[in-house]
This record gives C-alpha cells, sequence and structure tokens, in this order.
C-alpha cells in the first residue's frame, strides 16, 4: 500500500512538472510566469509602414517592461529556379521552383544597419542554395521547415550578423 502511495505522489509530480515545462516552452519563461501570477499588461505591437521606401518593408515596434525592439519586415524579390526531380518511372527531370519570401529582422540587434545594403547579396546565396534542391526536399512541412532555417543561416552568414530573426514564406510553388 505505502509503495502505491509513493508511486501515485512521484506519478503526480513528474507530471506537474512536466506541465509546467511544456507551458514554459510554448509560452517562454516571461509570459508564462506572467499567466500565472496575474503579471503585466500584454506588450504593445504597433506597425508601420516604412517611410520614404518604395518597397512593402513594414516596420513592427514592440513594446515591453523590458524595453523596446523594432523589428523590420523585408520582403524580396520573386525568386523562380529549376531543381531536379524524378518522375514516377524514374527518369531525372527538371521544374521550375517559384518562391516569394520575406527577411525579418531586429533593428537594434548589430550589425542590422548592413542588412539593407547586402539584400542584394542575401538574394543570391538563396538562388544558390535554392538551385541545389530536389523536388523532394521541399515537400512537407519537415520540408518548409528546413528550407526557411537553411535560408535564414545563409541570411546571417552574409550579413555577419543575428539581426535577421526569421524567414516567412508567402508563395512556394514547385511546376
Amino acid at each position: 500500500m505505502k509503495k502505491r502511495v509513493v508511486s501515485l505522489v512521484l506519478v503526480t509530480v513528474v507530471g506537474i512538472i512536466a506541465l509546467i515545462g511544456g507551458l514554459v516552452a510554448a509560452m517562454g519563461f516571461d509570459d508564462a510566469l506572467a499567466l500565472v501570477t496575474g503579471g503585466d499588461e500584454p506588450a504593445a505591437i504597433e506597425v508601420t509602414k516604412a517611410e520614404g521606401n518604395p518597397t512593402d518593408e513594414v516596420e513592427i515596434t514592440h513594446s515591453s517592461a523590458d524595453g523596446e525592439a523594432s523589428i523590420i519586415v523585408t520582403p524580396f524579390k520573386e525568386i523562380i529556379v529549376n531543381i531536379h526531380a524524378t518522375t514516377a518511372t524514374g527518369r531525372q527531370t527538371t521544374r521550375f521552383l517559384k518562391l516569394n519570401t520575406a527577411l525579418v529582422y531586429d533593428e537594434n540587434r548589430p550589425g542590422a544597419s548592413y542588412i539593407e545594403e547586402r539584400k542584394v547579396f542575401v538574394r543570391e546565396s538563396f538562388q544558390d542554395y535554392l538551385r541545389q534542391l530536389s523536388e523532394r526536399d521541399v515537400q512537407g512541412s519537415a520540408g518548409l521547415a528546413t528550407l526557411k532555417a537553411e535560408l535564414l543561416r545563409r541570411a546571417r552568414s552574409v550579413a555577419d550578423s543575428d539581426a535577421p530573426r526569421e524567414i516567412l514564406i508567402s508563395d512556394l510553388i514547385v511546376q
């Protein structure tokens, strides 16, 4: 009987720890703490179109108790490249890959000022990578996640900064 009570308590404690860990992993430590303690007001988010810029660049300002983060979303021109594919009969062929992306970066990070200057080089590194892909590489959610991670790695490498935060993909068409 004593072993049963100890095991029940142990399972309950492990379950609570897993629940807390999942909550922190999903929301982040600060937001999870604010949820539990009934903490601060949500951060204010302001979206503005970048002035004096003919592109569709958007600036997102995130204000919180910790400070202000200014996030820039800058789109790239459409990229069309040939990729390799294998038909059902095993014959090698080529397909077109059409990709519309945008780069999200933090304006307050060191090196962020160089991103707009190096945008052409970032796009060129994206094209170099995309030309090496096969149709199988971009299939499914795992393929999309890998594609975004590789493009982000290349953007950070060319920008020589950790300012690039994310790659947004609006269109991905294989034809």
